[in-house]
């Protein structure tokens, strides 16, 4: 039985949404999709992509969703890529992908067109397959995406798996969740779906607004929030009146993940919703590895918290030797709750990040005596200035405490005397003024003066998505251009 599913105001009933995703699964049947085929959704949040997603899991297929901002040759590239045999998508993304769709390539439009279409078949009523889940893409920081396809999970892995979500979700079947974050994301879509399947209602929201958010809390008694760091900020700016009048207390679990939180921010979120904050470590290839509550969290500022279930955490230098405790090098680990993966095409970049059993995307890290995990920065962010080693997402979480700034981004850009230097990208918030000194001011009084950005420019909106992940290659480029070099 799935959990109800709200939005825009109205609610599916459990019975009728499993009655629908099993009719859009013997469509994209009809279509040829069979067991651990692709079916590509190039969807916003909405009730259509929910069941779309659980028709591919009736099916044993892979759905794989498409940034809904791309154009034509990002969105080309993942359906040719991923092998995709049918595209679902709103039918007012078509256009601005159209020179990217392969010939002849199979699509079903979404209002219009996905209500009839779904419903015009008999619900799907073949045997139980092993659902395939989701086959994401990375953000494609460093070039073009790979897509991440996991093989079949064993028994033991499904097993594995449920144990952790119930830890790391607040999985029950009396959870009320709510995301609004967009589901083409590996973390919140991974939310919705278990959520559904495991909850008894998923309220999911076309985008996040903070007081709405408050107001939503209340009207549904809502239990379970999915919610990024940003979330955070956005609500913690809220008048003091405004948070006052919404009633929050059937809040008993926030989940969190996907950027780093400032400590101060985390910390106003405890105070005020209680200790239900918690923050875990992923990636769409490695899957979740720690976890961290509220209460562990205020012993241990900064920390993403201890390895789930059987999972392993190692911290190494670029020779493979493992570091000691506080010690920062590339952190490698391993979930034994999730199956082994391919990068769809790309077998040498999957073989790439592994050592000794153990995989790494590039983040760097260290664990502390009692093995928690801290998360420095990227590798591919790390800036070398001097010799010594700056991790901007320290940066970038300290500046997002002022208030005037409501988006902001830190990269190295070349220096003649010492390699690289700081640079600074920020949004301003609407109707606030800021100049480069006054940034550097609340930066000093905050953070080691060698952390301070030298170059700070001002920007109407960052190539940010809504996850926390910046684009930082589009903002450092122009710097690098005429470099001789590229670090």
């Amino acid at each position: 039985m799935t959990a109800a599913l709200g939005f825009g105001g109205q609610e599916i009933a459990p019975a009728e949404l499993e009655r629908r995703a099993a009719c859009a699964a013997s469509g994209f049947e009809r279509l040829g999709i069979g067991e651990g085929e692709v079916v590509a959704l190039m969807l916003r949040n909405s009730p259509a992509l929910i069941e779309a997603m659980l028709a591919c899991r009736l099916l044993g297929a892979y759905y794989c969703p498409i940034n809904w901002h791309f154009k034509a040759d990002e969105a080309g590239f993942i359906l040719r890529d991923s092998g995709a045999k049918a595209l679902a998508a709103h039918a007012d993304l078509l256009p601005q992908i159209e020179a990217g769709l392969p010939s002849g390539f199979p699509i079903v439009t979404v209002e219009p067109g996905w209500s009839a279409w779904r419903d015009a078949h008999e619900p799907w009523r073949g045997a139980p397959r092993t659902p395939r889940g989701n086959m994401p893409y990375t953000s494609g920081t460093t070039g073009r995406p790979k897509g991440v396809r996991r093989m079949p999970a064993t028994e033991k892995e499904r097993t594995l798996a449920l144990a952790i979500y119930r830890m790391l979700l607040g999985l029950e079947p009396s959870m009320r969740a709510f995301v609004s974050a967009p589901l083409y994301h590996s973390a919140p879509n991974l939310y919705a779906v278990q959520a559904v399947v495991n909850g008894s209602l998923l309220l999911v929201e076309p985008r996040f607004d903070a007081e709405a958010t408050l107001a939503l809390i209340e009207r549904h008694r809502l239990t379970n929030l999915y919610l990024v760091p940003t979330m955070f900020v956005r609500l913690l700016r809220l008048p003091a009146e405004v948070r006052q009048r919404y009633d929050i207390s059937s809040v008993r679990f926030i989940s969190s993940t996907g950027s780093p939180c400032a400590p101060d921010v985390k910390r106003a979120m405890i105070e005020w919703f209680g200790p239900v904050i918690t923050e875990t470590y992923a990636s769409s290839e490695t899957g979740h590895i720690s976890f961290i509550d509220s209460r562990d969290w205020l012993e241990r500022p900064g920390s993403v918290g201890r390895p789930l279930g059987e999972g392993v955490v190692k911290i190494m230098d670029d020779n493979g030797r493992e570091l000691p405790p506080g010690e920062i090098g590339l952190i490698y680990c391993r979930q034994p709750a999730y199956p082994d993966f391919t990068y769809t095409n790309d077998p040498a970049a999957r073989a790439a990040l592994e050592r000794g059993g153990l995989w790494s995307v590039g983040d760097m890290g260290y664990l502390d005596a009692a093995g928690y995990l801290y998360v420095a920065d990227r590798k591919s962010d790390m800036v070398i200035s001097g010799g010594v080693n700056i991790y901007p997402a320290e940066i970038e979480a300290t500046l997002m405490t002022m208030p005037a700034v409501a988006d902001c981004a830190v990269f190295g850009i070349p220096d003649a005397e010492f390699g690289e230097a700081l640079a600074a990208a920020v949004q301003l918030r609407d109707g606030q003024r800021a100049d480069a000194e006054q940034i550097q001011a609340f930066l000093r009084s905050r953070i080691a003066n060698y952390k301070v950005p030298r170059v700070v420019s001002f920007h109407e909106s960052l190539p940010r998505e809504e996850s926390g992940k910046i684009f930082k290659r589009l903002l450092r480029a122009p710097y690098w251009t005429g470099a001789g070099r590229r670090i």
